[in-house]
């Protein structure tokens, strides 16, 4: 019996170990490498302060690109926690852009405002895989994250929170 529990345990462990795997290895595979040129897009269906700035643009800073949807139950999840790094992270050599895969812009605006998303946001109001952006980022999976260094080039491709935090309090340590 002792060794069957051992065995069990043993079992359990590992299969929980499988499971806690980097989702990136699982779901980020096929995302934009570091040093691949950002390529370039106009926001659009945005505010009038927003509409019409290009990643271009934004040459000189850090950008971040929070590609998500408001009926995607992990983007949701996710929100709190962009909102959080925007507070502490948001400023002149870096700038936000929350990227939405929403068809229904009335949805779209009040997941935004509902959630306080104060962020430059973009959507083409396109189902996502008829998208011109989810093509050139290789998106296959929400919520994914990019961090675009100011030479335009991509720092960072993830579908892990946590570590767009860590790549950002590595900047800001830095700057300091």
């Amino acid at each position: 019996m002792k060794r069957f529990l051992t065995i069990a345990i043993m079992t359990l462990t590992l299969a929980t170990a499988a499971t806690a795997q980097d989702a990136d290895s699982k779901y980020a595979t096929e995302l934009l490498k570091p040093g691949t040129e950002a390529p370039d897009f106009t926001i659009e269906n945005s505010t009038a302060k927003y509409n019409g700035t290009s990643l271009l643009s934004m040459r000189g800073q850090y950008v971040v690109l929070d590609f998500w949807a408001s009926w995607c139950p992990d983007c949701r999840k996710d929100i709190g926690e962009m909102r959080s790094m925007y507070g502490d992270f948001a400023s002149d050599s870096v700038a936000f852009v929350g990227i939405s895969f929403d068809k229904d812009e009335t949805a779209w605006r009040k997941c935004v405002n509902d959630s306080t998303m104060t962020w430059m946001q973009h959507s083409e109001l396109k189902p996502w895989k008829e998208t011109r952006i989810s093509q050139d980022y290789h998106i296959k999976w929400i919520p994914s994250m990019y961090l675009i260094g100011p030479d335009g080039k991509v720092v960072l491709a993830t579908v892990e929170i946590k570590k767009l935090r860590k790549a950002l309090e590595a900047i800001s340590t830095a700057k300091k």
